[in-house]
């Protein structure tokens, strides 16, 4: 059970600016769970909207939220409160940040990606049209372009984590992906709901990633190709 508790994914929870979300939590779908209640008390107020940014464009912010100077908001972003979002973030336009998010000091969030109810640790980025649901990012951890942090099982039932052979019942039918410190996934990776990734690890492009994959590793794709014959068709 060790490697499922926070301290195996996160080294550097002191150096986040939001550290205290980490407060009394042991597991880190804890933390999830913690998010709302969080930001309502980081802000004090229910009516806060702090917002230092730079903001381009046809931007939309709206709802409660904490935005620190030196973030540039690019055009057509639209952001949902209540979030908190850190110092010299770069939010990418057409990005879209939805309500339950924190986003440490120097982060991106690349175009067309959303993040929906999750926390991104300091220098940890986003690549383009990514999607990260109810998923928690460790420091400079790297999600590529088109990769997908899926946050829901088909049939709608809780999120089970299985590790060798326990089985969590997380207690919720939102649970993304667990990123390690400085590990990486590559362009159109895909996690399902539940997965659980150490720190220092690589997972390569395309690959589907599911359960728990240790620290210090690196996965690659395996797909197989069938060749048949093609008839000679002229498309139109």
């Amino acid at each position: 059970m060790e490697e499922l508790k926070l301290d195996y994914y996160f080294q550097n929870t002191e150096e986040f600016r939001f550290k205290d979300v980490f407060n009394n939590c042991i597991y880190p779908w804890e933390v999830l769970n913690n998010i709302n209640t969080y930001i309502k008390d980081f802000m004090k107020n229910e009516n806060i909207q702090i917002n230092k940014a730079e903001v381009g464009e046809f931007c939309s912010i709206k709802g409660n939220y904490f935005i620190d100077e030196g973030t540039k908001i690019q055009a057509n972003v639209v952001i949902q409160g209540p979030v908190l979002i850190g110092k010299n973030v770069e939010i990418q336009s057409g990005a879209l940040i939805r309500p339950g998010t924190i986003i440490g000091d120097n982060c991106s969030v690349g175009h067309g990606s959303e993040i929906k109810h999750s926390i991104l640790q300091n220098k940890s980025k986003v690549a383009s049209l990514a999607f990260v649901g109810d998923s928690m990012l460790g420091k400079s951890a790297r999600i590529g372009s088109g990769v997908i942090l899926a946050n829901r099982r088909f049939d709608q039932k809780n999120i089970i984590v299985k590790k060798e052979d326990k089985i969590i019942d997380t207690n919720t039918d939102f649970f993304g992906s667990i990123i390690g410190d400085n590990t990486r996934l590559g362009a159109n990776a895909t996690a399902v709901p539940g997965t659980f990734i150490g720190a220092y690890t690589w997972i390569l492009p395309t690959v589907q990633i599911r359960g728990f994959v240790p620290s210090e590793k690196r996965v690659f794709p395996t797909a197989e190709y069938k060749i048949t014959e093609n008839p000679k068709i002229e498309l139109r």
